[in-house]
């Protein structure tokens, strides 16, 4: 009897000390997380930044008629921006923005440009020779397809790190002219009569970015990146006929211009994909 009594508690331990190796390597292994996985997907981006002109040149030797001349900055910067993102970490990428003066009157010497439409005092003549109130300020559009690369700094994100990024495409400026309607309309700044004074520019941009993304292994909505910028701007006058008197313009501009602008970006990045940055395995 003593004999089956141990035979029964040497079984009953052996049991025991199997169930629990058991249950360890179980619990152990649906806890690891393997390799980290790259994704492959498409990540809609909003971006808010401050551009910055820097001097500019021009073909034709009339003074007063680069982005830096015209207006002071900086420029307030705002875009939507498009990724396609391979699972090597190249991006395809295209972004659309707009950018303005921070300030409502950021327009160079206006009374000097529009001195026929300027008082000594600063106040454009209006209808019935009363005093009219304008504010002028520029507004720049690009659309710019591209492709990026991030490098991978930390092996456990290796959706995150230094991203650089090339594109280029079109952009245009011009000068907005606004007026209080409170007081009396300025003709000479109402209708197409504005065309003759806004400065209304098209060509290329060619921008080169670095800075750093940080996309979360966990949640959707933690994906941020900071960028610097530069841009080379080459453009020439849309209009038939412009009116600037500091530039000694009074008719076609036939000139080509040459501006860089630079500036600090901050993103906000939304991935449309389900799959998080690691993948669980359960056995």
């Amino acid at each position: 009897m003593q004999v089956v009594k141990s035979f029964i508690h040497k079984i009953n331990k052996g049991l025991i000390i199997t169930t629990a190796a058991l249950f360890i390597t179980t619990t152990s292994s649906g806890q690891v997380k393997l390799t980290p996985d790259t994704l492959d997907c498409h990540v809609v981006s909003f971006t808010v930044g401050m551009l910055s002109p820097l001097t500019g040149s021009n073909h034709g030797g009339l003074s007063g008629g680069c982005m830096s001349d015209l207006y002071t900055g900086p420029y307030l910067d705002f875009s939507l921006e498009w990724n396609y993102k391979y699972a090597s970490n190249w991006m395809l990428t295209f972004d659309a923005d707009i950018w303005f003066g921070s300030s409502s009157n950021n327009l160079r010497w206006r009374e000097t440009r529009l001195d026929n439409i300027f008082t000594s005092g600063g106040y454009a003549m209006s209808v019935g020779g009363y005093d009219g109130v304008i504010s002028a300020y520029n507004r720049g559009l690009a659309a710019r397809p591209g492709v990026a690369k991030i490098i991978t700094v930390i092996p456990k994100n290796p959706n995150s790190g230094i991203v650089l990024k090339l594109s280029g495409g079109w952009f245009m400026q011009k000068t907005i002219f606004t007026q209080d309607f409170n007081q009396s309309l300025v003709p000479q700044l109402a209708g197409n009569y504005v065309k003759l004074y806004d400065h209304l520019r098209n060509g290329a941009i060619l921008t080169e970015s670095i800075g750093f993304v940080f996309m979360s292994n966990y949640s959707t909505y933690l994906n941020l990146k900071i960028t610097f910028d530069i841009s080379q701007c080459w453009s020439w006058s849309s209009r038939p006929y412009q009116i600037d008197n500091l530039m000694g313009l009074n008719g076609k501009d036939k000139n080509r211009y040459f501006d860089l602008l630079y500036g600090v970006k901050l993103t906000w990045m939304f991935p449309f994909t389900g799959k998080t940055a690691y993948d669980y395995y359960y056995y």
